[in-house]
């Protein structure tokens, strides 16, 4: 197997739990640096790597075959283009970037280079939007015609943190949260024919939108995406309803909470299954009625770093190549349009 020394460009938050465990545990990837400007805190846990102190120095080390660009989306620009420049793969986390043009700006590069830019969409892996997708792929609620997805949180003090909750461009919920609704609904249900969106600041202290509602328009379909940072007590994070059935699912994969608790991931399942119900249907499907409580299969991470293995290795496809994030940049560009135009944006 060959192995695919690989750099990561930040020890905050997403590299402790979404990247270095994955890259460590997997097989066919070395975590061979890891940029922390000041800390040490990487050592601890993965000694053996080496630690820089600027993405400069990760850049110039040639032994280097993929870059995980996982800094504040203000970076991404910049360095994703630096990175593909140098004759890095690169690895790029949501949201991609701050707009479309900046996207597709990245994509052209990575042309030119020939290299491959993949976007990190974890919530693909997501044990509960599995769920959903089969029951979606597998025609079990007939048509659809309506169906809201939400990710909802309670936070009711801003973190202080000026790339997420301040001022800046590509700041607020609506790029952070609502890149994975926007991304899991254009898997689903392809390309809507426009958008029309509702963006607040429910909190003292903060610069950004923490509260979205985005309408997708679709021809007999209307799919809401929504999240708030006000919810204490949550509903169904996403509920399907067809000409035939319901179906409600909650957001309940574990992983990142095993990752918190110190959980080493591995190829094969290694999050548990929930140990209650987390979904319901009530359908008419295949002559039969249905109407029962769901459990959804266990969820995994690393079978984005193993799509990435293969895509590098095996020339297998892009697990999430650029032009589809593309498209999640102009659903999020068209909804800022939107709320400052108060009217809805035709997506051609």
């Amino acid at each position: 197997m060959r192995t695919i020394k690989t750099g990561l460009c930040s020890y905050g938050m997403s590299g402790k739990l979404f990247h270095a465990p994955f890259i460590d545990s997997h097989p066919g990837f070395e975590l061979t640096a890891i940029v922390e400007r000041s800390k040490n805190e990487s050592r601890e846990r993965y000694p053996v790597s080496k630690c820089y102190r600027s993405f400069e120095e990760l850049l110039a080390d040639t032994s280097i075959e993929l870059i995980v660009v996982n800094t504040p989306v203000q970076t991404h620009y910049e360095m994703v283009k630096a990175a593909l420049q140098a004759g890095k793969h690169v690895v790029v986390e949501k949201p991609f970037t701050v707009t479309a043009s900046e996207a597709e700006a990245l994509e052209a590069i990575a042309g030119e280079a020939n290299r491959m830019l993949i976007v990190y969409q974890n919530r693909r892996y997501d044990g509960d939007f599995r769920a959903i997708k089969k029951v979606v792929d597998d025609k079990m609620l007939g048509d659809l015609r309506e169906v809201e997805f939400r990710y909802d949180r309670y936070r009711t003090v801003s973190s202080g943190k000026e790339h997420k909750e301040g001022s800046l461009p590509g700041a607020g919920t609506l790029h952070d949260l609502g890149a994975h609704l926007i991304d899991q609904s254009l898997q689903l249900f392809g390309w809507p024919q426009s958008v029309f969106a509702d963006l607040m600041i429910t909190r003292e202290g903060v610069g950004a939108n923490d509260y979205f509602e985005v309408l997708l328009y679709y021809p007999r379909m209307r799919v809401r995406l929504k999240g708030t940072v006000v919810a204490r007590v949550t509903t169904p994070a996403f509920v399907l309803h067809g000409m035939d059935g319901t179906f409600l699912q909650e957001r309940s994969d574990q992983q990142e909470q095993k990752l918190l608790e110190g959980a080493i991931p591995t190829i094969s399942a290694w999050c548990p299954a929930t140990k209650e119900p987390d979904g319901y249907i009530h359908t008419s499907y295949q002559g039969e009625e249905i109407k029962k409580q769901t459990r959804s299969e266990p969820g995994n991470y690393m079978g984005f770093y193993d799509d990435v293995y293969k895509c590098l290795v095996d020339g297998a496809v892009n697990p999430v190549p650029a032009s589809e994030a593309i498209r999640t940049m102009r659903v999020i560009d068209a909804a800022m349009e939107s709320f400052h135009e108060k009217k809805v944006i035709p997506l051609v």
